[in-house]
């Protein structure tokens, strides 16, 4: 009975050390699981706000009739949107790019900036929030300076970020440099 009892006791004793290498072995792989994710999760925002850079770059070119730059950000799909500083909301890549075709036909000069950017980045979504600063010409070549809240949303369409939407605050001083009015 008592040599039982060791026996059994042994083989608890054991299983318990068999037990424990085990789940020492998936913490490391867990821990090393972890760090990828946290590498892929760092490269993945670098990505994202290297994106968001490339759309002030190519909006930027916009105001001086460059619509190349703008047309290869965006993923050309009926779900994308533009709320812009004119008002209204456009959707579908039909609707968005007639719209850049037409801003970049004003060549309203100019240059704006992304300050104060805060950044989120899932696995296929990400958006950027800042604000936008900087000036354009009015039809008459006089500066205009905008400042506006932005949101920039962006889709992960094969291992590149694509912008799928933009949303700025309306200016009513841009409208009136520009003669444009809030679409209806």
């Amino acid at each position: 009975m008592i040599k039982s009892r060791i026996i059994i006791g042994l083989l608890l004793i054991s299983a318990i050390i068999v037990s424990s290498c085990g789940n020492k072995k998936v913490d490391e792989q867990n821990t090393a699981s972890s760090e990828v994710s946290e590498k892929n999760k760092l490269k993945m925002k670098q990505e994202l706000l290297a994106a968001n850079d490339s759309f002030y770059e190519a909006l930027n070119a916009m105001f001086i009739g460059n619509l190349e730059p703008m047309n290869a950000l965006w993923l050309q799909t009926n779900d994308v949107t533009d709320m812009g500083p004119f008002g209204d909301r456009l959707t579908g890549w039909e609707a968005v790019g007639a719209e850049f075709k037409k801003e970049a036909g004003m060549k309203l000069g100019g240059k704006i900036t992304c300050k104060d950017v805060h950044s989120y980045t899932g696995t296929d979504i990400g958006y950027v929030v800042c604000v936008e600063e900087g000036e354009n010409m009015s039809a008459d070549g006089k500066p205009v300076i905008v400042r506006f809240r932005a949101t920039n949303i962006f889709q992960m369409v094969n291992g590149q970020w694509k912008m799928v939407h933009h949303h700025t605050d309306l200016s009513p001083p841009l409208e009136k440099a520009t003669n444009e009015t809030k679409k209806k």
